[in-house]
């Protein structure tokens, strides 16, 4: 079981660092969606620090410290469940799907966190 953690964790962790660098590189798709969705420019670099802080989380607790990797889960569920919520107030649900998976892979890490 503890590789389909790690492998689950490591897809989490690759696709925050992506799209954390897309944030900080202030993408086209990320500028538009977060217009879009009401989400200020002047929040990108602090939403990526998160995301890369949750990331950080998840290596930390798949190498040293698994309550670390909890914690860090429990955190990137709360901040993709804020963006899937953003997506719905704002009415833009043609690309839900993307804090969609987001949100899909913390879940998974997190429940597969319990299993170790």
């Amino acid at each position: 079981m503890f590789t389909v953690y790690a492998v689950v964790a490591v897809v989490t962790i690759l696709a925050n660092v992506g799209i954390a660098v897309a944030d900080l590189a202030k993408a086209d798709f990320v500028l538009a969606n977060s217009a879009e969705v009401g989400v200020p420019r002047s929040w990108l670099p602090v939403l990526a620090v998160l995301k890369l802080a949750g990331a950080a989380g998840l290596l930390l607790g798949l190498l040293w410290v698994p309550a670390l990797g909890v914690a860090a889960a429990v955190g990137l569920v709360v901040f993709y469940s804020g963006a899937v919520a953003a997506h719905v107030r704002a009415r833009v649900l043609y690309n839900i799907a993307f804090p969609g998976a987001f949100l899909a892979l913390a879940v998974a890490s997190l429940a597969l966190a319990f299993t170790m």
